[in-house]
């Protein structure tokens, strides 16, 4: 488990970072999101201990990170950081010797990723050759290659076409899997809602919400409900403590509080009439603006 404990940062006299706290669960894909400037870059940084915090610690399997233990980490930058004179394998290969692999587990987990990620026919392409997608499928690749323990993504979807994307989310997928904690960050914020399990959202360098996916939906959710019924659903606008948003034939979205909510039901099943019925829950961007406003 990676656990950020209280950590700032200040730049002169700005401060970047104010007590940002949040947890990275092993097995379990974390998205953290935040407008630029927001503090999700500085606060990876100080993970990887490309920055040291002014204040508060980095805690992995609760103890503090030492050097040896961010040879288990795999990073990936905003900004590319593989040579562009060197060809694509052998690049990763180097990176992954770098991390301690021997030779021959080097090669064999780079012409693994490198197939899994469509990139197994550049393989021995100059890496300025790929195109701007593949050079970040490549940087993904050379974040993965040694098997990190700890995985730190920033912005790793970044320049990727839609079938890309969706290369990159199994294979992520696949390694927080394997019981590995990941950390990512993106802009894309329909891509952070399907693929992470919990979420940290950032703002003006603190941290506005924190959680699983799941409950910040729930936390953040009005009192609004939907149902679907076999016949006409004009009837639910004439029941007490209900505020009709949507109707359309058979479906209705409506406000009330649990009580109300639950009466609608019950007449609904009187009737003989429910197809489906359930709490509306908002998107993840709908969250974001509600936290960060």
């Amino acid at each position: 488990m990676l656990d950020v404990q209280g950590i700032s940062k200040s730049y002169g006299g700005r401060r970047v970072l104010d007590e940002v706290s949040f947890t990275v669960k092993p097995g379990r894909m974390t998205g953290f999101v935040g407008a630029n400037g927001a503090g999700k870059t500085t606060s990876m940084r100080i993970i990887l201990g490309v920055l040291a915090a002014d204040e508060g610690r980095v805690l992995l399997d609760d103890h503090p990170i030492v050097p040896d233990d961010r040879r288990r980490f795999g990073y990936m930058p905003e900004e590319r950081g593989l040579y562009p004179k060197m060809r694509v394998a052998e690049q990763i290969v180097y990176l992954a010797r770098l991390h301690g692999m021997s030779t021959i587990a080097a090669k064999e987990n780079t012409h693994r990723l490198l197939d899994r990620l469509g990139l197994g026919e550049r393989a021995d392409d100059m890496v300025e050759s790929l195109s701007l997608g593949n050079q970040q499928r490549a940087q993904i690749a050379a974040a993965l290659v040694h098997e990190p323990e700890v995985l730190v993504l920033d912005e790793p979807f970044s320049g990727l076409d839609p079938m890309a994307v969706e290369v990159v989310l199994t294979v992520l997928k696949d390694h927080a899997a394997s019981g590995a904690p990941v950390l990512f960050s993106s802009h894309q914020l329909d891509i952070v809602e399907r693929l992470c399990d919990d979420l940290v959202i950032i703002s003006g360098g603190q941290i506005r919400a924190s959680g699983s996916r799941e409950a910040l939906r729930a936390e953040h959710s009005p009192r609004r409900f939907e149902i679907l019924l076999s016949a006409d659903a004009g009837w639910v606008r004439q029941q007490p403590g209900v505020t009709v948003i949507d109707l359309d034939g058979d479906y209705a979205v409506f406000e009330a509080d649990e009580l109300s909510a639950q009466a609608v039901l019950q007449q609904a099943v009187g009737r003989g009439d429910v197809v489906s019925f359930g709490r509306q829950h908002i998107s993840l961007a709908q969250i974001f603006k509600e936290v960060v406003a």
